[in-house]
């Protein structure tokens, strides 16, 4: 064993598991690519104030969660918590919003860095999908997004998770809600950083998962009373383009979310068979983060879907996914001269699309056939000397065992032909 092990919270991705998270990550995106979204990869840490601006200084993801460090240069730097406002940034640094074609509709994967206690479904190092469309204020956008994460779900067989839905208002009409929430809040026995939360941002305290604090909240007001007609009428037309849609949802008049930027459409997937970590993925509407980090007014709206939480909700459903097959053909060489042709049928055969592998450092023919078998391979492509004499190699179906000689010059079709 080495003398080091991955850091604490973290987690090593190896076949053939490692397969399982390519799958997710693949299913998930198929539905974006095919609803003209870009890909975009961002640097794996950015600017502190990005976060600090954009995420919030009193959401938990940055007072408490945050990885922050300072250069030798002095700068101040932060591993990426979340991936909207770094998608954001760079949208705004290639200028995309002004090449005229609104909205700006991205889609990314990579890992994402908390400081939180580890746990199943929760760890300090975790991978996402998400998907942003910058630019454009649009209820069909909102709704656009929901159903591709549905039909990610559902593409993976997925069934049993829910999808809740929210409206956290706008400029207009939030700040008296957010007065009536804090006047409601304060007459409340809450502990000292709960009492400081509700100075600062009293909608997270809607999001506080303790009983104790959960039971204090019933007979609180609801945002949904305070919506402007505007908030209404946009809310509605969500809520009617998902129905429309075939996708089910469930009103969630407390869902808030962990991120300061949301306003009007939030929503969450949630699967109830994760236990107290139940959330899957989920995101909203950010008209106001452009401002927030310098640009200018950029109304849009994204969403995050954790790979590894998706993984737990397969898990949870016995779900096994269909994974395609590593290695098709296990080459097989018995003697040099068979080493230095086998080598070049193999190439021949990576070049023409057919997943081989090879059996390496001269194994004996036992120890190469248990290599093959270990690899999944349908067959084992075998040759020696006498083989090679009469200008033929030995092709065996791993599956029911039978031989057959092939052509050493017609090989790579025959194979071809038998896989298809």
């Amino acid at each position: 064993m080495s003398t080091f092990q991955a850091p604490k919270g973290t987690y090593d991705l190896i076949p053939p598991e490692s397969a399982k998270y390519l799958a997710v990550r693949e299913a998930i995106a198929a539905p974006l690519k095919n609803s003209g979204y870009g890909y975009i990869e961002t640097p794996g840490f950015e600017n502190v104030e990005l976060f600090s601006r954009g995420v919030g200084e009193s959401t938990d993801i940055v007072s408490k969660e945050m990885y922050a460090f300072e250069t030798k240069g002095g700068t101040k730097l932060a591993l990426r918590p979340e991936g909207t406002a770094s998608v954001l940034r760079a949208a705004l640094q290639a200028n995309l919003h002004k090449l005229g074609n609104l909205p700006v509709k991205l889609w990314y994967s990579g890992s994402y860095y908390r400081y939180e206690r580890p746990q199943k479904g929760r760890y300090r190092h975790f991978s996402q999908v998400g998907a942003e469309a910058i630019g454009a204020e649009d209820p069909a956008l909102d709704a656009e997004l929901i159903i591709l994460a549905d039909q990610a779900y559902r593409t993976l067989g997925l069934s049993q998770f829910r999808i809740l839905l929210n409206s956290l208002g706008d400029k207009e009409c939030r700040p008296v809600y957010r007065d009536a929430l804090q006047g409601f809040l304060r007459g409340l026995e809450l502990d000292e950083d709960t009492r400081r939360r509700v100075e600062i941002n009293p909608l997270r305290v809607l999001d506080d998962k303790r009983a104790v604090v959960q039971k204090q909240l019933v007979g609180a007001p609801l945002l949904r009373d305070y919506l402007c007609d505007a908030c209404k009428a946009y809310h509605e037309e969500v809520r009617e383009l998902l129905t429309a849609a075939g996708v089910a949802y469930q009103d969630d008049e407390k869902l808030v979310r962990g991120l300061d930027y949301y306003t009007r459409t939030t929503f969450e997937f949630v699967h109830d068979g994760l236990g107290s970590q139940s959330a899957v993925g989920g995101g909203g509407r950010y008209d106001g983060l452009s401002e927030m980090i310098g640009g200018p007014a950029l109304p849009s709206v994204g969403w995050a879907l954790g790979v590894d939480r998706t993984v737990l909700a397969l898990e949870a459903e016995g779900i096994e996914l269909e994974l395609p097959a590593t290695t098709s053909v296990f080459a097989v060489p018995l003697g040099e001269e068979a080493r230095r042709v086998l080598f070049g049928l193999v190439t021949e055969l990576r070049r023409a699309g057919v997943a081989t592998d090879f059996s390496y450092a001269g194994k004996g023919l036992k120890g190469a056939m248990k290599s093959a078998n270990r690899s999944g391979a349908r067959y084992a492509l075998v040759a020696g000397e006498r083989d090679l004499a009469e200008g033929v190699v030995q092709l065996k179906d791993m599956q029911s065992g039978e031989q057959s000689p092939v052509a050493l010059a017609d090989a790579v079709d025959a194979i071809r032909e038998r896989l298809a």
